[in-house]
């Protein structure tokens, strides 16, 4: 059975967006590229999105695939590779190898679960992920926790989670000064 990885990257104080919404991306580094995205593309068999966020990686990978010069161009490829869902309940239609995902979003998630193969790994929003954390289907969470305060923005964590207890599976420091954190459900 396959599980659900929500991987993101984090501020110190627990934000994905700053103040006005913006995207504030992680330090890049090789460490990073080999540490973060290399090791979340290799457990993924999937990739899971919100609306919002599957817009803003959809222009920014294709591009990233066709620059030459970009530190993450075999990141990019292997992204723009993967088959994706989209979570949306006004998305009728996707590109980019994906499709939208609305109505009932457990069973769809369970279904997908179910099935033979890697990983889904959920990259966000904050949206998508909170939805698939209300409904109880994260089993992994996998957090690059960034050397920033962003002071306010979109927590990654909202309010009236249902408690649920977590083992550690690894921490590792990268060479930017980000930390990954890798948890795992306690069923």
């Amino acid at each position: 059975m396959r599980k659900l990885v929500l991987a993101m990257f984090l501020s110190l104080d627990g934000y994905v967006e700053g103040p006005n919404r913006e995207f504030v991306p992680p330090a890049w580094s090789d460490d990073v590229a080999r540490h973060w995205s290399g090791e979340n593309l290799e457990m993924a068999g999937l990739l899971v999105y919100g609306r919002a966020n599957y817009e803003f990686n959809k222009d920014f990978w294709l591009g990233e695939a066709a620059d030459p010069s970009s530190p993450m161009r075999a990141s990019a490829e292997r992204i723009n590779a993967l088959p994706k869902i989209v979570l949306s309940s006004t998305l009728e239609r996707a590109e980019w190898n994906a499709r939208p995902v609305g109505g009932d979003v457990a069973a769809e998630m369970n279904r997908l679960k179910a099935e033979p193969g890697k990983d889904l790994v959920c990259f966000g929003g904050a949206g998508a992920a909170g939805t698939l954390m209300r409904l109880g289907l994260v089993d992994r969470y996998r957090l690059m926790v960034t050397p920033l305060l962003l002071g306010g923005g979109t927590p990654l964590f909202p309010e009236g989670l249902a408690r649920q207890a977590l083992t550690l599976r690894s921490a590792a420091t990268l060479d930017t000064g980000a930390v990954i954190l890798d948890y795992e459900r306690l069923v």
